[in-house]
């Protein structure tokens, strides 16, 4: 039984990710990243190294294949620039908080992820910036990346 609604539910975040717009897809990045954080500072403080470590290194995916290969540097410019180093720092801040069991550091990767959230979904889809757009081969990066997320 928990093997078909695993399933189950595993084809419907496909199918959301599918019919998703760019815009949805980050906005699952972030929660898919958030989600992972919130389950690593949980494994950290109950002693559970290794899955601790799984959660924090599904938050760096996301950030790194999803996040960050969905940025247009090509007509992006200091926006796009500033969220790519933003997102490394972030991966960098989990990488250490992972080493160091630093709780402080994953509360602050969860800040920034949810700031960074909400003013996501404050511009719409429609408001988009040309340089913050998802190209086609782009999209399947972060498709795959929003899947990875939300498992």
């Amino acid at each position: 039984m928990k093997k078909a609604i695993s399933a189950y539910g595993q084809a419907s975040i496909d199918l959301v990710v599918e019919s998703a717009s760019p815009h949805q897809l980050i906005v699952m990045l972030y929660e898919g990243a958030i989600k992972s954080v919130v389950t690593a500072r949980f494994q950290m403080e109950q002693g559970k190294i290794a899955e601790k470590g799984a959660a924090i290194s599904k938050a760096i995916a996301i950030l790194d294949d999803g996040l960050r290969l969905a940025l247009d540097h090509e007509q992006g410019g200091e926006l796009v620039e500033n969220l790519d180093r933003l997102y490394e720092y972030l991966s960098f801040q989990l990488l250490t908080a992972n080493i160091n069991n630093d709780v402080n550091a994953l509360v602050h990767v969860i800040e920034i992820l949810t700031q960074l959230k909400e003013a996501w979904q404050s511009i719409g889809p429609n408001q988009l910036n040309a340089g913050l757009a998802i190209s086609q081969e782009k999209g399947v990066a972060a498709r795959d990346a929003a899947s990875y997320g939300k498992a």
